[in-house]
């Protein structure tokens, strides 16, 4: 069963990486991809409507000023939980590196945004999100270490659910208010998934090690 949903998951990375190349030869010969020609049009709607507010607010809790703090943070809790340097150092190292991504593969891209915004963290290039990119991995990450030491299925599930509908909201919310497009957000939010997925099998990895060596005389 594991190694379908391994396959599937595989199948839809690829494709979908496949298509960003196709969104990327686009934006460099200055045509706009037809998924934001399409949801372009709609965007304007928000403007000044309930939803924008609610999105305007969702969206700093993607942006730096929210994150560098807030990283620091549950990075003394996760150690002081764990116990473990090693967890703490997945969490901030896999949120700084992804940004670091996400600064190479814009100064590459350089596509301009539709709009700037310093109040929302909105300013040099748009392709990809920065916030659907980096919240993924950040809280996404965080998401995982939390279940590891959470019993209760129950509570497992509504973390997973929880996370997951916040970093939708928060990659969603670049669109709604109009600093990115729709494909930036897309792309964002899968490489940021491809990311989450490769340092989560990392740290499994080095954290088998580490047992198995202790194990060993």
């Amino acid at each position: 069963m594991q190694r379908k949903i391994r396959i599937s998951l595989f199948s839809v990375l690829t494709l979908l990486f496949v298509v960003i190349i196709y969104w990327v030869y686009e934006i460099r010969k200055e045509s706009t991809p037809f998924l934001d020609k399409w949801s372009g049009e709609y965007v304007e709607h928000f403007a000044g409507t309930f939803v924008y507010d609610m999105f305007w607010s969702v969206t700093h809790l993607g942006s730096k000023f929210f994150l560098i703090p807030f990283t620091t943070i549950v990075s003394v809790i996760l150690w002081v939980l764990f116990k473990d340097w090693l967890v703490p150092l997945f969490f901030a190292g896999g949120t700084l590196v992804s940004h670091i991504l996400n600064l190479l593969i814009k100064s590459l891209v350089a596509r301009e945004r539709p709009s700037i915004s310093v109040e929302a963290n909105a300013e040099g290039y748009s392709f990809p999100s920065g916030h659907a990119m980096i919240a993924i991995v950040c809280y996404g990450l965080l998401m995982y270490f939390l279940i590891r030491v959470v019993k209760n299925q129950r509570v497992s599930i509504l973390l997973k659910i929880s996370f997951a509908l916040l970093i939708f909201l928060i990659g969603t919310s670049r669109y709604i208010i109009n600093v990115h497009f729709a494909t930036d957000i897309v792309t964002g939010f899968t490489i940021g998934f491809t990311l989450l997925i490769l340092f989560i099998y990392l740290f499994e990895s080095v954290d088998q090690k580490r047992k198995l060596s202790k194990i060993q005389p």
